[in-house]
């Protein structure tokens, strides 16, 4: 068994080793809390609830740390706009992006550090790299000096002569127009903390490495983001960290990005579609199958009628496993994933591959419950129960129990389509069966498959 990851640094799939046998430590760039979360930002962090799971099924001691960025250029602004505390704000957005991550079923971090809760390691970090001539302070700010680090860029594969370093707000003194700020000098109005080089705040950058060396020690093995951090945040980091002494991360991880009309969603484009939003009109489950069924680097184009589909394959696999339990009552997960749904998730994490393999366990259950072999099909739900749990999308699973039931949009439908079932039942007992065919025929039109089963009537999504 070899778990093998894409590794960005190295721009080829590598055999995952770990520092230490049977465990292993990740990294993940959090939320800037500026505002709530859409569905771009808490793919990111699905993702990685699914490499976490899929390690911790392979028997590794799994530590999870994602960052809060809760001070920042963003967040100030946020203040300036809407006149509230910048703290309050940040606050109030952390637990939106919590409570979006607890509602697609995402588990906790190991832990979950505040940029604020962290100056006086960040403070230690530009010290050494003051005195290792690696940073110098003006005006002010604190700046890395990016031609003392001969590995810079590396990751993002540029060129230093061509580099256009984003410029920052209040950045003075430099000394290269490709540094960039480990510190920011404090301007009025703004919040500040005291240094040895004067009143400020950090920098987006220091403030990862600094927290990351806290808890996961000088090396770990993964260091997680979206696409777009690679430049400049990621090259940023690797050069302050190793600067300053630290191996940092072994290997480089990054997950692409939810699109709409082929843009990266996004606040400032105003594309966005909030999770808090989604959630009411989706099954939380169902989102979850939506942001984790493609592969982590692959783009997902946003649109309603992609969100049906999955809404439709997520539904075969949930209908195969109401039938089996109403037909043979509850059924516990296997001990073990098949092995072509092992192999494919060794492979990079390949959830599209081995979502197949849950498909194709659910058409042959589906099968065994048509020729009434029920020792087959329950062998089947055992199999697809053990690989939707490492997926984190076992309907069974407690997780789930009030989480998934509690959507509006789903709960209305739920009850009227009930409704309507029941005058169907009423329509059939009095053998007025061209009426209860009249109903089914027009939930039908309306998108809608009825299954008569020992236990009553069942709606699901048409799968046609």
């Amino acid at each position: 068994m070899s778990i093998r990851l894409y590794d960005t640094s190295t721009r080829q799939v590598r055999d995952f080793v770990p520092l230490v046998p049977g465990c292993v430590s990740i990294y993940l760039c959090g939320a800037t809390v500026q505002a709530p979360p859409h569905i771009g930002h808490v793919r990111s962090n699905l993702n990685f609830d699914i490499m976490r799971r899929w390690f911790t099924y392979r028997g590794f001691d799994v530590t999870f740390v994602r960052n809060v960025t809760d001070i920042d250029d963003k967040v100030i602004r946020k203040e300036h706009e809407l006149g509230v505390p910048w703290w309050q704000i940040a606050y109030a957005n952390e637990r939106a992006f919590n409570d979006g991550y607890q509602a697609l079923g995402c588990q906790p971090p190991t832990a979950e550090p505040r940029a604020t809760g962290h100056v006086p390691e960040m403070i230690e970090m530009m010290r050494t790299l003051i005195a290792k001539g690696h940073a110098y302070a003006a005006e002010g700010n604190v700046y890395f000096a990016v031609t003392t680090y001969p590995g810079y860029l590396q990751l993002s594969n540029q060129q230093l002569e061509h580099l256009l370093q984003p410029e920052g707000e209040g950045e003075t003194g430099k000394r290269d127009p490709r540094d960039f700020a480990l510190w920011k000098a404090a301007k009025e109005g703004e919040p500040f903390w005291e240094t040895p080089w004067g009143p400020g705040r950090p920098g987006w950058h220091l403030e990862c490495s600094a927290m990351a060396h806290k808890y996961l020690g000088s090396a770990f093995d993964i260091h997680g983001g979206g696409l777009d951090l690679i430049f400049p945040h990621h090259e940023n980091e690797i050069a302050q960290s190793r600067a300053f002494g630290d191996h940092f991360a072994g290997y480089w991880v990054h997950n692409a990005w939810v699109t709409m009309s082929g843009e990266k969603m996004s606040k400032s484009l105003g594309n966005s579609v909030l999770v808090s939003e989604m959630v009411r009109r989706w099954r939380p489950i169902v989102l979850r199958y939506y942001l984790g069924a493609p592969h982590y680097r692959s783009m997902i184009e946003y649109s309603e009628e992609s969100l049906r589909e999955a809404e439709a394959g997520f539904g075969r696999i949930e209908g195969f496993i109401q039938r089996v339990v109403e037909r043979c009552g509850e059924v516990e997960p296997a001990a073990e994933v098949p092995p072509a749904f092992a192999e494919a998730m060794d492979d990079d994490l390949g959830v599209p591959q081995a979502l197949a393999v849950v498909h194709t366990a659910v058409r042959q259950g589906n099968s065994a419950l048509a020729a009434d072999d029920k020792e087959n099909a329950v062998a089947r739900l055992a199999e697809v129960r053990a690989m939707l749990g490492v997926l984190g999308l076992d309907p069974l699973d407690p997780q789930w129990a009030g989480n998934d039931r509690g959507d509006d949009l789903h709960g209305v439908v739920d009850s009227l389509v009930r409704l309507v079932l029941e005058q169907r039942q009423a329509a059939r007992a009095r053998k007025d069966f061209a009426t209860a065919d009249a109903i089914r025929d027009q939930l039908g039109l309306a998108g809608l498959a009825i299954e008569d089963t020992p236990s009553g009537p069942r709606w699901t999504i048409n799968n046609q």
